[in-house]
């Protein structure tokens, strides 16, 4: 049983970001070093956030209470201002790469600022996903029951679909925020951390996997259909898309722009 929770928990969670890197990334070295350096980028804002942590917590003498519950959420803002922080130096990296390439080799053709978003996103978002379940996930081989003092017995199920949720919002907001930049609407960005501001809040509502859950999936639907409209695409695009009509559809060949 311990095995088919922990299987099916991770292909919740880890199976649509695979399936996206398998179709549309892993065929490309280039979108690969891409993706790594997306993942290496919310690798460094983690540490800053951690190195914050540990600072407060000696500050503070490890005292428990109240004050621990405001601090940890105060440590969650910060760490997700941090994480936009470094989406946008990535953003400025890649901007800076792809302007040299040019420079340097005028005749090739250089990965569009859209292609680069999504794959920039991925890369948050798998690394994202990953530290925040494993732990969670290699506690579902056991030993233990879930849920045997009074506690929901769907905790691992609800942390799946919610790491799924997260990764996929990585992804759509990167989409919307190098939109954002490349347009200079800062309040996109703005838009962009506010989502992920109020994403993140939501899970201290741990009992109530309803409400975080429904209200997590209602803002990664809109910020999928944005980030569709703003990746270019369209009702007919769409329908073509779903029938297999269309190889160029999107970001499978995006020239640059």
């Amino acid at each position: 049983m311990t095995a088919a929770v922990f299987f099916g928990c991770a292909f919740i969670a880890f199976g649509p970001a695979l399936a996206l890197y398998v179709f549309t990334i892993a065929m490309d070295p280039l979108r690969v070093i891409f993706l790594i350096a997306g993942a290496f980028f919310w690798l460094v804002s983690l540490l800053f956030s951690s190195v914050f942590w540990y600072l407060v917590r000696v500050i503070t003498d490890n005292r428990e209470g109240l004050i621990q519950k405001y601090l940890l959420i105060f440590g969650v803002l910060l760490s997700v201002c941090i994480q936009e922080l470094f989406r946008f130096a990535y953003y400025r990296l890649l901007k800076k790469a792809s302007e040299g390439l040019k420079i340097i080799n005028p005749e090739e053709t250089a990965p569009s600022m859209r292609l680069l978003a999504y794959v920039s996103g991925l890369g948050f978002g798998i690394m994202s996903g990953v530290f925040s379940f494993v732990n969670t996930l290699s506690d579902s081989l056991g030993p233990g029951t879930v849920g045997i003092h009074g506690d929901s017995p769907q905790f691992f199920l609800n942390s799946a679909f919610m790491t799924l949720v997260i990764i996929m919002l990585h992804v759509f907001w990167g989409i919307v925020f190098f939109d954002g930049c490349e347009k200079k609407k800062w309040y996109i960005l703005l838009t962009v951390l506010l989502t992920h501001l109020l994403v993140s809040t939501q899970t201290f509502l741990s009992p109530y996997y309803e409400v975080n859950l429904v209200s997590a999936y209602i803002i990664m639907v809109l910020m999928g259909i944005w980030a569709f409209v703003v990746a270019g695409g369209s009702c007919r695009s769409l329908k073509l898309c779903l029938l297999c009509q269309d190889k160029d559809f999107l970001l499978y060949n995006q020239r640059s722009r």
